[in-house]
């Protein structure tokens, strides 16, 4: 499933998704401050390109979640919002119910990137 699903998830709204990080990264790395912030993005710009065969795992101190809270008061809603918009619209038929599973998990994503793990 992973290199096909993976296929068919950039095909129908992974290049979406991953573009909409690369653009949160672009607007990132403009101040020297958000460098670190959009280099993040960068990296889960290629996780939401391609999800499959992928875990996420949780994990952090002090330093992600004062990021956590940054990000999610500039970046993150409207990034997570646009996640579970798309996963909604994917989940309504039953062949797109894994891709819209895997657009959930990219919303939480959206919502906490720092201190999470891409294994």
């Amino acid at each position: 499933m992973g290199c096909l699903g993976n296929f068919l998830w950039f095909i129908f709204g992974g290049f979406v998704s991953g573009l909409s990080w690369c653009l949160a990264g672009v607007i990132w790395c403009i101040t020297i401050i958000g460098i670190p912030v959009g280099t993040q993005c960068f990296k889960m710009a290629g996780l939401s390109f391609f999800p499959f065969g992928k875990e996420v795992t949780y994990g952090g101190g002090a330093g992600s979640l004062i990021l956590n809270v940054l990000w999610l008061i500039i970046s993150g809603l409207p990034l997570a919002i646009e996640h579970l918009a798309i996963g909604a619209a994917l989940c309504i038929t039953i062949i797109g119910i894994p891709f819209g599973l895997q657009q959930f998990k990219l919303a939480k994503l959206a919502l906490m990137p720092f201190g999470a793990t891409v294994s």
